[in-house]
């Protein structure tokens, strides 16, 4: 078998093997390392040679659907969670547009709730990211008018309490499991970057081809950057302490069956909480404590949803069970002492997982693509940078 031949390599997550690698690799390589193989081999206690024949074999195969090293996009672009207000017959279309055609929109979701609730009219949910300079509600506006939506509403995160997906990890999470340290508070700051860290980001982030897992990975992106493999690393370094470095990734396609079958996970679980103002930090931290969280923030919805301000998203193959983590993490915040005073639940339906566009120099391009003038979708001096996405 030729190194490349995945022939014969088991590519289900099912597999023992490949399991212990997902584990790693999903949401626990940190940072930028300049070695991320050896360190998912190294944390996983398997050879190298193995972790890149298996990591080929499902990316491959589609069971991972991109391997990267993510960014804190939250830090290098303004961003919201964006609902979406769609007449029924425009709904497939606005989210195949979304999804393929709006290099800024990143998760696009439908969803849905079990009863008419505040907010239940906003089908598609997106997240977005408009690179610095540009404005969010002039895009905003623009999407709104080519997918015929009737409302949108902007709600950027304020702080994160969670950020790691880990579905492998998560799948045997008892109801109720959580750590014994709060969640983290991550603030969302825009960094200003110049000219070399945007050339280091841009070919640090591109999705990695079957060919590129292998050894010393960053010394073809160096070239492509521009620079030597030294500049390269210590740039990447150097942005790395400047927190707009996320994780070293490997995302699995959680939505799809693989070709045996085999689901990651079936439930999408967008949880809502208002607490009373001035709680939401100490809630979020409370929230973000709990293993099957992926993600958890702070956005202020308004009264279309409810005032709700604490959002999170667990994943489950059963609903009941998702719904069990629920009750029990509503459980906690009232033993924590703090009261619930609106809650709900979004499922996920049809979705699309993709970065976000956050380079200025492609905003541009885009602009030229679709007709627009990139000079009148700059934002107006009164319009507040927020970062959160």
């Amino acid at each position: 078998m030729s190194e490349l031949s995945h022939e014969g390599v088991p590519t289900e997550i099912t597999d023992p093997i490949n399991a212990q690698i997902l584990a790693v690799s999903e949401d626990q390589i940190d940072g930028f390392v300049l070695e991320p193989f050896a360190e998912i081999a190294k944390q996983a206690g398997l050879p190298e040679s193995t972790v890149a024949e298996r990591l080929r074999a499902m990316l491959a195969a589609g069971v991972i659907r991109r391997i990267r090293q993510t960014l804190m996009s939250t830090n290098l672009a303004p961003g919201a969670l964006v609902a979406w207000q769609v007449p029924k017959d425009c709904l497939e279309f606005a989210f195949t547009y979304m999804a393929k055609d709006d290099p800024f929109s990143g998760h696009v979701v439908i969803r849905s709730t079990d009863t008419e609730t505040p907010g239940s009219g906003y089908r598609l949910w997106t997240t977005l990211k408009v690179p610095q300079a540009y404005s969010m509600t002039k895009h905003c506006e623009f999407l709104k008018e080519q997918v015929g939506a009737v409302a949108y509403k902007t709600m950027p995160a304020k702080r994160l309490f969670a950020l790691g997906v880990g579905h492998i990890r998560r799948k045997a999470i008892e109801p109720g499991s959580r750590s014994e340290e709060p969640g983290r508070v991550i603030g969302v700051n825009i960094v200003e970057l110049g000219e070399l860290d945007w050339r280091v980001l841009t070919a640090l982030k591109r999705e990695f081809t079957v060919e590129e897992i292998h050894s010393e990975p960053w010394r073809k992106r160096a070239r492509d950057a521009g620079e030597s493999l030294d500049e390269f690393v210590r740039c990447a370094r150097t942005l790395s302490t400047r927190g707009v470095i996320g994780r070293f990734s490997t995302f699995l396609e959680h939505v799809k069956p693989s070709s045996a079958g085999t689901r990651v996970t079936r439930y999408n679980a967008l949880f809502h909480w208002r607490v009373p103002e001035g709680m939401e930090i100490a809630a979020g931290k409370e929230v973000g404590r709990h293993h099957i969280i992926t993600h958890a923030y702070w956005r202020d919805a308004g009264p279309e949803f409810g005032n709700v301000n604490i959002m999170a998203v667990a994943h489950g193959t059963d609903k009941e069970v998702v719904l069990e983590h629920k009750f029990l993490i509503d459980e906690h915040l009232r033993e924590a002492g703090i009261d619930i005073l609106y809650t709900n639940v979004f499922w996920g339906g049809r979705s699309e997982i993709k970065p976000s566009e956050i380079s200025p120099v492609e905003y541009s391009s885009w602009c030229r693509r679709v007709g627009c003038n990139p000079r009148e979708m700059l934002a107006d001096p009164s319009e507040k940078l927020e970062a959160g996405g």
